[in-house]
């Protein structure tokens, strides 16, 4: 992205800042219900340069990372109910941690709002404001936590201080490139993004800006048909211009996303109870209970994928029965088929090999347990089969 764009877009500042703080005055989320976390105690939407609590904006931003707000709301009041502030989340149990996360999906999230805040309560991270105030009040305080990338960083400070630090989420990625029509994509050109946001920034009303921002890329400048018709920018759009702002950002070819599928056992043994194993603390689903399993080889019936399986991580041997259920399940980086198989343990006192531990469970207990989506629907496959008899 060419200085020249830059500074031509910096002539028009000052206008597109007042077009999409008034467009957002009267279309905004400003309510309560749609972002509780931008609004004082007494339900007010903050005033210019008041602070609001920093811990529920920090947990909004970290859950609002991967997932969308009608998804992430009652999951966040359910978390600041729990963890009312940041010494009740730091003195937390990882299990209690994950299972107030169970749905919400990318659990390294939550285990990185647990590190963060036991690093805050232990002192790590120093504070502009004296003693005992733990929250950052800069870029690098704030990325020097788990988790914390620049943009969320930013966003953290315009909505909780009413700072002017820029950011740049997907919407606004989305927007800029409208508004410029970029023919690059700006996960390749991340430096002259972060300067386009940082010229249009309002350094009077950051906070406001930044919502605006985020507000219109959600509800008006979409990924599939913008509605083009009710957005303040359109005058000045390029995308627009163009006629086809659906183009645009311009996005590199994606590469094929693999296929797995995973054999899993449901082992049972003599007293009814099933076998669970942890995952180990990292990845995707680190900390998470599962049942046991693994990846189908070439050519492997998957009976014997789940006796292998089972044996290599758990080292014990089962009977592989039925079939209890099959079922998809998509990542954003894979695709994944379980097949389930019921599976009455034979030998073997069951050891985590690959996990941090396993335990026996009764099916009633299950539900105690922080476990994937997919496992949520073996759980309740198992939970009809023995209702059935």
């Amino acid at each position: 992205m060419s200085d020249p764009d830059l500074s031509g877009l910096a002539d028009q500042a000052p206008l597109l800042r007042r077009q999409i703080l008034d467009w957002w005055e009267a279309h905004g989320r400003r309510r309560i219900d749609q972002k509780p976390w931008m609004f004082t105690p007494d339900g007010r939407w903050p005033d210019p340069g008041e602070e609001l609590c920093v811990l529920e904006c920090w947990v909004a931003e970290v859950m609002l990372q991967q997932t969308q707000l009608a998804v992430v709301l009652p999951y966040w009041h359910r978390w600041m109910a729990a963890f009312p502030d940041v010494g009740t989340l730091a003195a937390a149990s990882e299990h209690d941690v994950l299972m107030l996360w169970q749905g919400l999906g990318y659990y390294a999230r939550a285990r990185r709002l647990h590190a963060g805040a036991r690093q805050l309560v232990a002192g790590a991270q120093p504070s502009a404001a004296g003693s005992g105030d733990p929250w950052p009040r800069s870029l690098e305080g704030w990325m020097a936590l788990p988790g914390i990338g620049r943009s969320t960083a930013g966003s953290i400070l315009s909505s909780a201080f009413d700072r002017p630090f820029a950011i740049l989420d997907g919407n606004v990625q989305r927007v800029l490139a409208r508004l410029m029509a970029h023919p690059v994509p700006p996960k390749r050109e991340l430096a002259g993004f972060w300067r386009l946001s940082e010229t249009l920034l309002d350094p009077q009303r950051p906070r406001a800006f930044n919502q605006a921002l985020m507000d219109l890329g959600a509800g008006v400048c979409t990924p599939r048909q913008p509605a083009c018709g009710t957005c303040p920018w359109q005058p000045h759009c390029a995308a627009y211009a163009a006629g086809d702002p659906g183009r645009f950002p311009v996005k590199d070819t994606p590469p094929p996303v693999p296929f797995q599928v995973i054999g899993v056992g449901v082992v049972s043994d003599a007293a009814g109870r099933v076998l669970i194993d942890q995952r180990l603390p990292e990845g995707l689903l680190g900390g998470l209970w599962e049942f046991p399993g693994g990846k189908q080889e070439p050519g492997e019936a998957i009976e014997a994928t789940i006796r292998r399986e089972l044996r290599e991580e758990l080292a014990i041997e089962v009977t592989v029965g039925e079939e209890l259920i099959t079922l998809e399940h998509a990542y954003s980086h894979k695709r994944l088929r379980f097949v389930v198989h019921l599976c009455r343990w034979l030998a073997g006192e069951p050891q985590p090999l690959a996990s941090q531990q396993v335990r026996w469970v009764a099916p009633d207990e299950l539900a105690s347990y922080p476990f994937p989506a997919a496992n949520a629907r073996i759980i309740a496959a198992l939970e009809a089969r023995i209702a059935a008899g």
